[in-house]
């Protein structure tokens, strides 16, 4: 990845649209889980989103070995998505980047205050 790439996310675009390409071929099922997870990972991404990558790789090639042997995507990843995408990414109750940014936000007023 060149600079350019890195700077303008070309290289991330590229990436999705090869996972995309990918899902495409999934069954239905595995397809519509796949939109809820993307949903549900994003916001533990960082600024870029890069992080998530190596995760959003793992997941597809799950998804995509379990329909291979022609298991169900609900017995595969259960029934609580959102639970699956926060233990991938650590555990339970991990902290977004929103929740990241608000504490900054809350440190950096009260030092303003003086507290």
């Amino acid at each position: 990845m060149n600079f350019w790439e890195k700077i303008t996310g070309s290289d991330m675009t590229k990436e999705f649209k090869a996972f995309e390409l990918r899902v495409a071929k999934l069954p239905t099922d595995y397809q519509k889980s796949w939109e809820e997870i993307n949903a549900n990972l994003l916001m533990y991404g960082d600024f870029t989103g890069r992080n998530l990558m190596p995760i959003f790789n793992g997941v597809l090639d799950m998804l995509e070995e379990s329909a291979a042997n022609g298991q169900n995507a609900k017995d595969v990843l259960g029934n609580d998505i959102k639970s699956f995408c926060s233990e991938l990414v650590g555990e339970e109750g991990s902290k977004s980047f929103r929740d990241k940014w608000r504490k900054q936000l809350n440190n950096n007023i009260a030092k303003k205050l003086g507290k």
